[in-house]
């Protein structure tokens, strides 16, 4: 039977923290809340955790300050910050705290879910030498090397084009979400970044045009999808 994976969930708001908890457990994960900052640190100190969500206005030790504090003792596990700040300044301190993602209240909870799949998704390619190669159809994606290849033609790829190809990729056949890729990538998904992000998507689709069975289309309203054969091609 598959362990579930963990996660520190920390928030002072005890009726959000036991809906939070409870949606993240019919979820299937292991989700342990702590009320406080402090609390928190503790927690984490005492038990092996996959991920971690933290409210940032919390008593004792704020999201921010626990942030670091987790930091020091792990540098690479995945953090997730919840706050009602929505002001630009404020997501970019939080990044710089060490956030892998920042999600504004009010927030549903699919969308928490949603992002802790993904963070998760990332999080075990990076640590499985497999998964930094895509089968893209005819085409091979290395995403350490950001090189595209296709028989002996190769495109090294800028860097924002392979993180954009990299999300498409995990997505494969499914939709990528707008907003997700650009808070991803570009951490604000404001105007000038969207038509950014269209213009990368205009570029990968020059990229894969060789392939007639690869298609990358554009969902209303919604986001991309990456059309892939099922299959490999032979």
């Amino acid at each position: 039977m598959e362990e579930k994976l963990r996660i520190l969930l920390c928030e002072d708001d005890e009726n959000l923290g036991m809906l939070l908890r409870e949606y993240l457990q019919a979820k299937g994960f292991q989700a342990e809340l702590c009320p406080d900052g402090e609390a928190g640190y503790k927690a984490f100190l005492k038990n092996k955790f996959d991920l971690c969500v933290l409210d940032i206005n919390m008593p004792k030790k704020d999201g921010l300050t626990l942030a670091g504090d987790i930091r020091s003792v792990n540098a690479d596990v995945p953090i997730i910050f919840l706050t009602a700040k929505t002001l630009k300044e404020d997501i970019l301190d939080g990044f710089k705290h060490g956030a892998d993602d920042y999600i504004t209240k009010p927030f549903s909870m699919e969308e928490l879910v949603f992002r802790i799949e993904a963070i998760l998704r990332r999080v075990r390619g990076k640590k499985s030498k497999e998964s930094n190669i895509y089968h893209i159809g005819e085409f091979t994606f290395d995403t350490q090397k950001q090189i595209l290849a296709r028989g002996e033609q190769q495109t090294k790829l800028t860097t924002k084009e392979s993180e954009l190809l990299g999300l498409l990729c995990a997505h494969a056949n499914e939709i990528l979400q707008r907003d997700f890729a650009l808070k991803t990538i570009w951490i604000d998904d404001n105007y000038f970044n969207a038509r950014s992000m269209d213009v990368y998507i205009t570029k990968l689709r020059k990229h894969l045009k060789d392939d007639e069975n690869i298609e990358i289309i554009n969902i209303h309203g919604k986001g991309y999808k990456l059309i892939v054969p099922e299959e490999p091609v032979a």
